[in-house]
């Protein structure tokens, strides 16, 4: 019995082991996995060796008393609570390592993206240096082109990458400094280098080079090998200078480059166009140059044209044409014409010198010369969110009117994309923080005014593709890259009645391939984000909703709402950000923040009241934390956790904040509802870079001796700024909107004119308030000094001019007399040279003369028409008949202008454009130079007292643009 007993005892151990050598078996293979499997197979060694002393200890206990059954019984309830602790333990250990992987995974994307970032960064900077290398490459050809090594050279300011100085080469700088003269082409990177480096990055990254479409009216597309910088039209009658170019640095005395240099530069780089196409219908592009090759652009444009027109450039025509649409003369021996405005006719008097050789057939051709954009002041932040960022080269991107800017804080240079035909309202940047894409809304003519996405690289300003033209009804209010997949797919809201939400792939084709839309809200949408992690996954955030939405393989949308649940539910949800484990984090209006857990649509965490009024702003640090601004005007600092560690008050004459942006290093960038955009942290005090005006802009004047000038608008805001470096002098709120300005002869004192009929007096250094005068209860609509400083002409919507006489104090005006005899408002005011004739139009395009000394009118013709003009403020003149259009409206035209050496005439119109004459513009049939930049009626043009800058005033776009003659 002993013996069974003990051989059945022994049998069950050996089971009961083995069962346990198949259990630590199995434990160890699974830890291997997790990396641990050391320390489990030790704990289950451990356990092996309990369970064979029990083994043993049962095999002596059934030696020695072969019928203690219950004792057998208790020994293997003690071996399955030993395999129970042994799975418990097992457990615990796998949940702990489970959360060890988690966090290890969240860690691992968090250095995938910083690597990401590094790389990106490198790219970038990359870019930009062939950028500045082939800027180099350019200035150093034309320099010895212009020294006689064969071509024709264009002056630094005029070129392509327009650099501030900088002609030497990288091989002029190493002979320079004692090192190996080595040949210049050995250091030179040539246009084309740029090229291919461009084109291999984008088959790398997009698997083939995108076609681009340029800005040019017709929107020819060409490949990126054919150019590697952009030349952005500006012109609708001519392929003008591209204005992405660097803006020279401020100089004290500006130089206006060769104006021949600058012409056959021109007809160099159209006839190296290649298949380029262009819009010719500019004297400028069709008459010969010298030096010109021949058989290069000249000889085929000029088979466009018939024999009758060069006849009439020539000035041989017969004399039997002498009508025009708009513009008649009836007789050869006439002394005036007509000019039809809205079908009224305006007799014009011929210039005695005029009479014998003025035709109505002729043509005048547009100046070979050209304006290129130099710099654009203010900021849209009053109504645009998402629109500050910052690029991996240094610059910051951001927009007014139609002009995206390019400003590198460090070079205080600026670089402009002009692809646009009216006012940008969003902006996003690709993952690769090369590319941008930009919103705009609906233009004023033909198919290029639709709203459309334009795509295009932030290094060389080349147009990549033009997405949605035609299939958008309202403009384009938000923006968003895919960020999961490598910016593949573009997602934008339209801003019509239904909120359209649609998805773009931007790279396929020319204008994109819609993979899907569908209404997205019937309120008010104000933000879409992909998400950074979860390929498909977007967020829309706006009045009364957040919603998750899915994109599915087959192009699919679907929407989750989020649900509030007991959390208070805002009115807007308005902002938006993601943590770095993929959770979204909200801010609304009622000032709190909400966390959403990622792959939910409800609230995990909710932080109440964190800023008094509407949370604007969520900025993602690269350290994990937060900053959120809001309308309070507040900054504050979060860490991972979204807990407050520091905070920041913006000035309140600043604005509200709109947006903030990680700058370098812990710096921040601000833009506020106040059109203003601050720099700083939160250590140190916030500095304005960029400021401007926030309502209509109507008024602008030029300082007669320095490079300054002086703005004023609806917004009350007087505002005095440096051309030179770029920056407002001083900012005033004077109490009332502000229709007119001039500054004295003097240079001392600024006039203002306001509405109620009252005009104020400004010191110009100290901004003081000197004095206040009234006339009339209408707005000031114009005022101009004398060219002698003795009197002052303020025309009023009263349909009268107030005549002032300056005394020796410069704040103190004696009035004369009032001019009466309009019919209409007074709009514009000229004076003669010799300050003893004044000349005004009104509403209705009249145009009268005045003796201002006795405020009568003089009816005279003969006294008047041969008289020289200090200024072109008159729009309805002689020297003015060409900037009339046909089927133009007389409304149209808003201000005009001409340079002190009377070489050019400028215009501005209703649609945003500015037109570069000949001055005068005197034949109906004149050619222009026209450029875009504006987005609104531009309200004011003014040629700088050098004659080289050209100053140009937006209306709604509040914006102030500075041009250069290249």
């Amino acid at each position: 019995m002993s013996n069974e007993t003990d051989q059945e005892t022994a049998a069950t151990t050996g089971e009961g082991g083995g069962d346990i050598v198949k259990s630590s078996t199995m434990m160890s293979t699974q830890h291997q996995h997790h990396h641990h499997h050391h320390i489990m197979s030790t704990s289950v060694e451990e356990v092996d060796e309990q369970v064979l002393e029990m083994t043993q200890s049962t095999t002596t206990v059934s030696s020695s008393n072969s019928s203690s059954g219950n004792t057998t019984n208790n020994i293997h309830s003690r071996a399955q609570k030993s395999y129970k602790n042994l799975h418990e333990f097992s457990e615990e250990m796998l949940e702990t390592e489970k959360a060890g992987l988690v966090e290890r995974v969240y860690d691992l994307e968090r250095q995938v993206l910083e690597h990401k970032d590094e790389i990106v960064c490198l790219k970038s900077t990359l870019a930009d240096v062939l950028r500045r290398l082939a800027t180099i490459d350019n200035s150093y050809e034309n320099s010895t082109s212009g020294s006689g090594r064969g071509g024709t050279g264009t002056p630094a300011a005029g070129g392509a990458g327009g650099g501030s100085g900088g002609h030497h080469t990288v091989s002029d700088n190493v002979s320079a400094s004692g090192q190996n003269s080595l040949s210049s082409k050995s250091f030179r990177f040539s246009r084309n280098t740029l090229t291919r480096l461009n084109s291999t990055v984008d088959e790398k990254r997009f698997g083939r080079v995108p076609s681009r479409v340029t800005s040019s009216p017709s929107r020819v597309k060409t490949n990126l090998a054919q150019k590697a910088i952009h030349y952005s039209n500006g012109s609708l009658h001519s392929d003008s200078m591209s204005s992405h170019s660097i803006s020279p640095a401020p100089s004290p005395s500006p130089r206006q480059p060769n104006a021949s240099a600058v012409a056959n530069s021109h007809h160099a780089l159209l006839a190296s166009s290649g298949g380029m196409g262009k819009r010719w219908s500019s004297t400028g592009d069709f008459i010969s140059t010298p030096g010109s090759p021949s058989g290069t652009g000249s000889s085929g444009s000029m088979s466009r044209f018939s024999a009758k027109s060069l006849l009439n450039l020539s000035g041989n025509s017969s004399r039997q044409g002498q009508t025009h649409p708009y513009v008649q003369r009836k007789n050869e021996d006439d002394e005036y014409v007509k000019l039809y405005i809205s079908g009224r006719p305006i007799v014009i008097h011929l210039p005695e010198a005029q009479l014998s050789t003025y035709e109505l057939t002729k043509v005048q051709p547009a100046p070979n010369r050209r304006l290129r954009l130099d710099w654009a002041y203010g900021y849209r932040g009053k109504d645009c969110r998402s629109n500050l960022y910052q690029l991996p080269t240094g610059e910051m991107v951001y927009f007014v009117a139609a002009v995206v800017i390019l400003y590198n804080m460090d070079e205080h240079t600026q670089r402009h994309y002009l692809g646009h035909t009216d006012d940008v309202k969003s902006l996003a940047v690709h993952p690769n923080k090369l590319l941008v894409a930009s919103g705009q809304c609906g233009g004023h003519e033909g198919r290029d005014s639709l709203p459309h996405i334009l795509i295009w690289n932030s290094v060389s300003l080349a147009t990549l593709n033009m997405i949605g033209c035609g299939e958008f009804t309202g403009s384009i209010n938000c923006l968003s890259f895919s960020r999961a997949d490598s910016g593949s797919i573009l997602a934008a809201i339209d801003d019509s009645p239904d909120k359209i939400i649609s998805i773009w792939d931007w790279q396929k084709k020319e204008g994109g391939r819609k993979i899907t839309e569908t209404k997205c809200s019937v309120d008010t949408v104000v933000a879409v984000e992909f998400h950074p992690l979860d390929k498909g996954q977007i967020i829309t955030i706006g009045k009364n909703h957040i919603a998750f939405w899915s994109l599915d393989q087959n192009g699919m949308l679907y929407k989750r709402m989020g649900v509030f649940e007991s959390f208070e539910k805002p009115k807007y949800v308005t902002a938006i950000s993601f943590t770095q484990t993929g959770d979204v984090v909200t801010g609304d209006s009622s000032g709190n923040l909400a966390v959403w857990k990622r792959g939910t649509n409800v609230i995990s965490r909710f932080l109440k009241k964190v800023h008094e009024g509407p949370v604007f702003s969520i900025c993602a640090l690269r350290n994990g934390g937060f900053v959120t601004g809001g309308k309070d005007g507040l900054l504050l600092l979060f860490d991972d956790a979204l807990h407050i560690k520091a905070e920041q008050i913006v000035e309140a004459h600043f604005g509200a904040v709109r947006v903030v942006a990680e700058g370098k290093g812990s710096q921040l960038l601000i833009g506020t509802t106040k059109n203003c955009i601050l720099s700083g942290d939160f250590t140190l005090s916030l500095v304005p870079i960029v400021m401007g005006h926030t309502d209509i802009l109507w008024s602008l004047a030029t300082h007669p001796q320095v490079a300054q000038f002086v703005t004023g608008g609806r917004d009350r805001l007087l505002q005095l700024w440096d051309s030179l470096s770029h920056s407002v002098v001083w900012s005033k709120d004077i109490g009332e909107p502000i229709h007119a300005v001039q500054i004295a002869n003097a240079g001392d004192v600024i006039v203002a004119g306001g509405v109620g009929g009252r005009w104020s007096v400004f010191d110009i250094v100290t901004r003081e308030l000197l004095a206040t005068y009234t006339d009339g209860q209408e707005v000031i609509q114009c005022m101009q000094f004398s060219p002698d400083g003795n009197l002052l002409a303020v025309g009023s919507k009263d349909n009268c001019i107030y005549i002032y006489q300056c005394t020796k104090v410069a704040h103190r005006f004696s009035k004369i007399g009032k001019c009466t005899g309009h019919s209409s408002f007074i709009s514009h005011l000229d004076w003669s040279k010799d300050s003893q004739v004044l000349r005004s139009n009104s509403g209705d395009y009249e145009i009268l003369y005045w003796n201002p000394t006795l405020c009568r009118q003089i009816t005279s013709q003969s006294t008047v028409k041969n008289l020289e003009w200090a200024t072109q403020n008159c729009s309805v003149s002689f020297e003015t008949i060409g900037i009339w259009p046909e089927n133009f409206d007389g409304t149209d035209i808003n201000s005009v202008c001409k340079d002190g050496e009377e070489q050019f005439l400028v215009c501005a119109d209703d649609f945003g454009k500015i037109r570069l004459f000949s001055f005068p513009a005197s034949q109906p049939k004149s050619l222009s130079h026209s450029y875009r930049g504006h987005s609104s009626h531009v309200t004011a043009v003014q040629f700088m007292h050098d004659g080289v800058r050209l100053l140009s005033a937006g209306g709604m776009d509040t914006s102030v643009l500075q041009w250069r003659v290249v």
